[in-house]
């Protein structure tokens, strides 16, 4: 669960995450996020962090002889056996993202405190506040399902229960709650799952029991209206949900966080646990009360300034003498039953005549108060002021359920962010903003809905219905605010897509069963209105080249939603300018950074005007374009087709640049040809995805070159010479490196001309990527000087000498080379006509089997060399089982590997789910399942299918290195059932679900 700050170091309730595929790694590193101790000073009642608080000076215990050590130590040890057979390790998952928390799988501990009902403590950051799957491992390594039956909605703690008679090797035995044993300098142990190890003790002693609670930071769950006990037992990930037990066995606290900057933890006292267990194991429902106030303790110098009177303190240090301050307002949340009555700054001084010296006596009145009026009096500016508030239902503004409609997830606002941010609990928040309502990439969660199609959405009900009202496809607009930044709405248009994601389904919170039940609101959205044709105006560019000016009505963006992460392409969402290839047909050339492959939404925007849908029809293996059809009758604007030069640039030429910069404004300059290079884009070997290869790319000596993503290099007369086109490159860190590089049209006016004469364009390719050589290296590797002197004698126009190497051939599923040509071989000739240039190997474009004339060790041979059809490019089926998105080895996996272990293949994999929970990771392949040999993906549906719901299943698998392991998986079809996407003969995707 990650809970960061930007600049505070410190970590958050010591739960180990795992949300990672180098999880391995992450377990000796991972510490979650909160505020730093040492910056909560004048919030503290003490004023300090580093000092024992006036509650007793008893410091750390000492002794005079040695056999009170051993004596010591003897108990110690009894008591940790004793312990820790009551200690479980919690392995879980977070399945869904829900508030503010994501979805994620982790570790961390939790102990039996009623081995009867099987009920587990835990933190409520373990047990989470939404969908929660997972399992507990006792001492002796008893491995048992557990189910969430209480999340408490403020403090930090949760129930768990398993089933007893499912222990058969040992004894469970229950730890007994003491919370009134917590005392100052008490020698405790943190007996837990530290670090995501199997058990740590840790040892301390209790300094403070009187701190306020952490502060975790922002957009997350936070613990607040009670005291927080402090001790020095340096505990980490893993450690959350820890008994802290006192010499004599019994819990005086629960372990919650710590800092990161000094070895200072944070335990949450138990009395309030003690009683929700109480209630639960009398059968009776947990009441929480609330007036939607947060206090904090604060000194009484402090009170003193704001407002409380010396008459009040002195009377209340006598009645309470180990009190060192009072509760004062922190947050008043509007419109709840505290607004207007108190203020912030208000010191609390009694409820209901009840004099409150702890949050404790708080709590208690609030719990048993729920529905009723209390009496508050507080103290404010040295004046007594008594008011009536209604004690609501804690849980009534704690969310159960949520809704899941066009790819994005959405829950009512909650009481923790309300409090964070000081608005009224009420309100649509997005949990998880993808699909139709990702706004920003980079705040996928936090968005507060105002209106959507210009209708309020007050609460998640009204916005059920908005949702059920507009058809599929339809153009909505939407005012949202994010939390950070309330007092700036956002607006934005945006389209409501229901493809992939046709149901409206809402979840709901069972705490009987421990799970969400699923219900479907909408089974299909409203069909899609019909398109009404439109016209549109361009805007020429302002320049004196009139051939130039009217090269935007050749130009249309093209936006791209990916809604699954096929081929492990790393993006939701693409945009580009695309240039018009015929408009009469409606065709467009684009990169293939923006529609990497044809799972995918598209959209045309003509003049910034137009939108209509578009479809993917080609896509070329390595030049990285893709061609788009739109409807040319849905455009009445004059978009117009440019004309193709059918000369090659070379270096030198003088050209001009039309492109599209970053804002998506069009931009010009005259420049020249600086270089026309055979290259590859870098490869991506810790996830492999497409990637432009066998390229001849184009540079310009233009300082808008790196600034334009697309746009095209023209003549005078606004003929067209080549396309400007940006790359997806190799990851470095959390950065994907991106090319922007020039294609001589050319290369394309093949495809162009089969398209004009209505056929789509059936490319054959060989599956190799080709390098280049120096004229010095090709002699060294064995190319005789009757070819090097052709190759000099040549005067074709070329710029550079080079000789055309292969870098490499890709793979095939059964393990054999996918051509007849090896790394290393120098390529003279195809067919007996010499070839110098990338250009040169388009032969194979037309032809099945072609003659190469190679060198290969020094020998030159003639090898025939067969081409493979475009379909096996492309990805034509995808199975999402347990959250993982398998496929069949994608191309860009192929490019990589010399051999192929299996056709089954993991290109992705969805946080929460139990192929994250249980490692399989994305480059993994699936050779065995149950010992069943799964070749493809048919016989691997055909195996998994046999698979019960909620039981395990072997798998072997082998690594992306060529490594196997096995590993076992715990199947849940109740949140991640198996779905199959599979292209049909007209080549649209079609969803079937597969049940066991």
């Amino acid at each position: 669960m990650d809970h960061t700050s930007s600049n505070i170091p410190s970590k958050r309730g010591h739960e180990l995450d795992q949300n990672s595929q180098n999880s391995a790694v992450q377990k000796n590193k991972r510490q979650d996020v909160y505020k730093n101790s040492a910056m909560d000073i004048d919030e503290d009642i003490d004023g300090s962090d580093d000092q024992l608080d006036s509650h007793s000076d008893i410091g750390s215990p000492s002794y005079s002889q040695q056999g009170h050590h051993v004596d010591n130590d003897s108990i110690w040890q009894k008591t940790v056996e004793k312990v820790v057979k009551s200690v479980v390790s919690i392995h879980f998952a977070q399945t869904a993202n829900f508030d503010s928390e994501p979805s994620l799988v982790s570790e961390a501990t939790g102990f039996v405190v009623d081995s009867v009902r099987g009920l587990i403590l835990t933190n409520r950051h373990v047990v989470g506040a939404g969908p929660f799957v997972g399992y507990a491992v006792f001492d002796n390594h008893e491995e048992c399902e557990v189910k969430p039956i209480y999340r408490d909605p403020v403090h930090d703690f949760g129930f768990l229960q398993f089933d007893p008679k499912g222990i058969k090797y040992m004894e469970v035995q229950d730890l007994e709650l003491r919370p009134e044993l917590a005392k100052v300098g008490c020698e405790i142990r943190v007996i837990g799952n530290d670090s995501g190890e199997k058990l740590s003790i840790l040892a301390g002693f209790i300094s403070r029991l009187d701190r306020n609670s952490p502060d975790y930071g922002g957009m997350t769950f936070n613990d607040f209206n009670t005291e927080y006990i402090q001790a020095a037992a340096s505990a980490s990930g893993g450690s959350s949900g820890s008994p802290v037990v006192n010499i004599d066995g019994n819990v005086v606290a629960l372990q919650a966080g710590g800092s990161t900057e000094s070895s200072t933890d944070f335990f949450l006292p138990v009395y309030r646990v003690s009683r929700a267990l109480k209630c639960i194991q009398n059968g009776e429902p947990v009441t929480r009360g609330s007036i939607q106030v947060q206090w904090a303790l604060k000194p009484f110098d402090k009170c003193q300034r704001l407002g409380l009177r010396q008459d009040t303190e002195k009377r209340m240090r006598e009645k309470f003498p180990a009190l060192n301050g009072l509760l004062v307002a922190e947050v008043v949340l509007p419109q709840g039953p505290a607004d207007t009555l108190i203020r912030e700054g208000d010191c609390l001084i009694s409820i209901n005549n009840i004099d409150i010296s702890t949050f404790i006596t708080v709590d208690d009145i609030l719990d048993s108060s729920v529905g009723k009026v209390i009496n508050v009096t507080i103290q404010r500016g040295g004046e007594d002021i008594s008011c009536e508030c209604v004690v609501g239902n804690l849980h009534d503004i704690t969310p159960d359920r949520y809704l899941t409609v066009a790819g994005a997830s959405f829950n009512s606002v909650s009481y923790q962010m309300a409090r964070l941010y000081d608005i009224p609990v009420k309100g649509v928040f997005l949990n998880d903003a993808s699909g139709s309502f990702l706004f920003d990439e980079n705040e996928r969660v936090g968005w507060i809905l105002d209106l959507v199609d210009e209708k309020e959405t007050p609460d998640l009900d009204t916005f059920i219905e908005i949702m059920k009202q507009i058809p599929d496809e339809t153009w909505v607009s939407i005012q949202c605010r994010h939390l950070t930044d309330l007092h700036v709405p956002r607006t934005s248009v945006a389209c409501i897509r229901r493809r992939w994601n046709p149901e409206m389904r809402m979840a709901t919170r069972n705490d009987t069963t421990g799970l969400w039940d699923f219900e479907t609101l909408q089974e299909h959205p409203l069909p899609p209105k019909t398109i009404v044709p439109h016209n549109a105006k361009f805007i020429d560019i302002p320049t004196d080249l009139e051939g130039c000016a009217s090269m935007v009505r050749s130009f249309a963006l093209v936006g791209s939603t990916i809604p699954f992460p096929l081929d492990a392409y790393p993006g939701v969402r693409g945009k580009t300018y695309g240039l018009v290839v015929d408009a009469a047909k409606g065709y467009l050339v684009v990169s293939r950074y923006a529609i990497p492959h044809d799972m995918v939404d598209i959209h045309v925007t003509i003049a910034e005007s137009i939108v209509v849908p578009g479809k993917v029809i080609f896509l070329h293996p390595s030049k990285g374009y893709a061609i788009v059809k739109y409807d040319p009758s849905l455009v009445l604007a004059p978009v117009t087709t440019p004309k193709f030069s059918k000369t090659p640039l070379l270096r030198g030429d003088k050209v001009i640049f039309v492109g599209y910069n970053m804002n998506y404004r069009v931009v010009t300059d005259e420049t020249k040809v600086s270089d026309v290079a055979c290259l590859g884009v870098p490869s991506n070997p810790t996830a492999p995805r497409y990637r432009g290869t066998n390229l001849e790319g184009l540079q310009i000596d233009s300082n808008l070159s790196s600034q334009c993503g697309s746009g095209v290099l023209c003549d005078t007369d606004g003929t067209v010479r080549a396309l400007w086109l940006t790359y997806l490159g190799e990851r470095t860190g959390d950065c994907d490196a991106v090319y922007r590089l020039g294609l001589d049209i050319t290369e394309i006016n093949p495809i162009i001309e089969e398209l004009s004469n209505g056929r789509v364009p059936d490319l054959r390719m060989i599956d190799a990527e080709f390098t280049t050589i120096s004229i010095a290296v090709a002699r060294v590797r064995g190319v005789p000087e009757e070819w090097i002197q052709k190759m000099e004698e040549d005067d074709s126009g070329k710029d550079r000498l080079q000789f055309i190497m292969v870098l490499r051939s890709s793979a095939q599923l059964s393990g054999k080379p996918s051509v007849n040509l090896v790394a290393g071989d120098t390529v003279l000739a195809i067919n007996g006509k010499r070839v110098s240039r990338f250009r040169d190997l388009d032969v194979m474009h037309t032809s099945q089997e072609m003659t190469f004339t190679v060198v290969r060790r020094t020998e030159i041979i003639d090898v025939v060399v067969e081409s493979e059809p475009l379909d096996s490019f492309n990805t034509n089926q995808v199975v999402f089982w347990a959250g993982a998105c398998i496929q069949a080895p994608h191309h860009g996996v192929r490019q990589l590997m010399r051999n192929i272990p299996s056709g089954v293949y993991c290109s992705a994999s969805t946080s929460g789910s139990p192929s994250r929970q249980y490692v399989i990771g994305i480059t993994n392949f699936i050779t065995h399942v149950n010992e069943q040999p799964t070749p493809d993906l048919d016989s691997f549906l055909k195996v998994v299918r046999t698979v019960e719901d909620n039981t395990y299943c072997k798998l072997r698998i082998v690594s992306f290195d060529n490594v196997p392991f096995a590993q076992t998986l715990k199947v849940n079809y109740h949140y991640y059932p198996t779905v199959e996407f599979k292209k049909d003969a007209n080549g649209d995707w079609k969803e079937q679900e597969h049940k066991p």
